[in-house]
């Protein structure tokens, strides 16, 4: 003979799922009972005022601000539009670099951070405690120096 197919687990899914419908049908039954004794018109509606607070009172239609659709920007503006800001030369002081690995740090003279250089972001041969000017981008694991020069 052939074991049942349901399950002790199908079983307790099936009974949450007839509570949670008795559950739903019992809050529909109390909102309808609240409505025929409050004898309100049914669903309530909430305004949003001027300074971004809900109220149960509509906005008032005089203080209605026009705005033009063609001042609405949608996305990113394109490449040429935006303004480009130069990147500034910070100075620093090289703290380590090791010319057989590629790689070396450098020391901001005016924060104290600490960033990563590599050997393909010199313009200039770079040894310990040198003077450098650079420029920072964004790498995979944080901020790195790129065009560093020799002062």
């Amino acid at each position: 003979m052939a074991k049942s197919q349901v399950t002790f687990n199908k079983i307790e899914k099936e009974k949450k799922r007839l509570k949670k419908r008795e559950e739903k049908q019992k809050k529909k039954d109390a909102r309808k009972a609240e409505k025929e004794a409050s004898g309100s018109s049914g669903i309530q509606f909430a305004y949003v005022d001027f300074n971004g607070n809900l109220t149960d009172t509509p906005p008032d239609p005089a203080m209605r601000e026009k705005v033009e659709a063609e001042s609405i920007e949608l996305g990113i503006p394109k490449k040429e539009d935006r303004v480009q800001e130069e990147p500034t030369a910070n100075e620093g002081k090289v703290s380590f670099f090791d010319h057989s690995k590629g790689f070396g740090f450098i020391i901001d003279s005016v924060n104290q951070e600490k960033y990563f250089v590599h050997i393909s972001g010199l313009i200039d041969e770079i040894t310990e405690n040198d003077k450098v000017t650079y420029e920072l981008e964004r790498g995979q694991k944080g901020m790195n120096a790129v065009r560093v020069k020799k002062i």
